[in-house]
């Protein structure tokens, strides 16, 4: 028996959930103990999650639910699940991707001949729109980083496994970047960027955490129990982001404060970003409202197409930029006869 034919066998060995020792497996091959340990190896370096327990009563067996059960699926079934496949690639990056085409190959060849050429290419009948920039909003049309996919992936796999995964995570509001140790326990596609949630071991409570902003993602060997009250659909409807604002605000984040009036605040009350911003009515009849960012690319913008009634309060710096940039807006802005 050559090496590919026993590490076939060993692998069957295993499928059944029970220990098997190194000594069983010798026997039965009639190999020694260390050409088994070389064949587990090999198994290994192939990427089959083949678990070790050490002890008398120790042994090998494979990872739970690696090799899944045979599912049969109608032609409508396998159809829906490629459409749902092609939609899912027209995202910007796609958990699981190499997973997601070898899965795709599999269901296509599954197809009966009448409708196999039509859905091998799916993509040529199935289309989908990517969401068009957001000037208002310029961080949301921001370019994923090389190791966006791979953050992706890397927290997936942590999830599946139920294991920790620690990251570096850059905070451009105060241009850091911190390490972080998580039990992830979701994943939110919103506005063209996917969010990680998971249990910061550090803050005892859920973050959410924008892959794109995720470096140097690694996968511990720590376990976790998953939380069985966690659902992500708490966090849709910009329900993550409301939280999010209450925590910066908490944390002190520096704020910009704009008095605007009652018209102004309900158009900002329709924008998905700024409705979930702090809104206080102000003692002179405007309501003042407060946005955790200074970014001055991003508020005196805000308040130039906001127009006249709305007062930029703070932070003072930006205050005198929006004034500078408003004297030379009037200058432009003169009737020639007067310059």
């Amino acid at each position: 028996m050559n090496p590919i034919e026993r590490a076939l066998g060993i692998l069957l060995m295993l499928t059944g959930g029970k220990l098997v020792s190194a000594i069983a497996l010798a026997e039965r091959f009639e190999v020694t103990p260390r050409t088994i340990y070389r064949d587990i190896d090999r198994l290994l370096a192939l990427g089959i999650p083949v678990e070790a327990e050490r002890g008398a009563e120790g042994g090998y067996r494979l990872a739970s639910g690696f090799i899944q059960p045979p599912v049969a699926l109608s032609r409508n079934e396998t159809a829906a699940l490629l459409i749902a496949l092609a939609l899912v690639r027209g995202l910007r990056a796609t958990p699981l991707s190499n997973d997601l085409e070898t899965a795709e190959r599999k269901l296509v060849a599954a197809l009966p001949r009448s409708v196999h050429d039509l859905l091998a290419n799916a993509e040529r009948i199935i289309g989908i729109e990517p969401m068009p920039g957001d000037i208002f909003h310029h961080g949301t049309t921001s370019a994923p980083a090389d190791d966006w996919q791979a953050a992706l992936d890397r927290f997936m796999e942590g999830l599946l496994l139920s294991r920790r995964v620690r990251f570096d995570h850059h905070n451009p509001a105060r241009d850091v970047a911190r390490a972080h140790e998580v039990e992830p326990q979701g994943i939110l596609f919103d506005r063209n960027h996917w969010y990680l949630a998971g249990r910061s071991l550090e803050a005892g409570a859920l973050r959410l955490y924008r892959a794109d902003r995720v470096r140097n993602v690694e996968v511990s060997g720590m376990r976790f129990r998953p939380d069985p009250d966690f659902t992500v659909h708490d966090l849709v409807g910009g329900q993550w982001l409301s939280q999010a604002m209450r925590r910066w605000e908490r944390e002190d984040q520096r704020m910009s404060r704009i008095a605007v009036t009652a018209e102004q605040a309900r158009k900002l009350r329709q924008d998905w970003y700024y409705r979930h911003a702090t809104f206080t009515p102000a003692g002179d009849g405007r309501i003042v409202i407060s946005i955790p960012n200074t970014d001055r690319d991003v508020i005196c913008p805000l308040v130039r197409w906001l127009g006249p009634g709305a007062e930029l309060l703070a932070p003072e710096d930006l205050r005198g930029d929006l004034a500078r940039e408003l004297d030379t807006m009037r200058e432009s802005h003169r009737p020639a006869s007067s310059r």
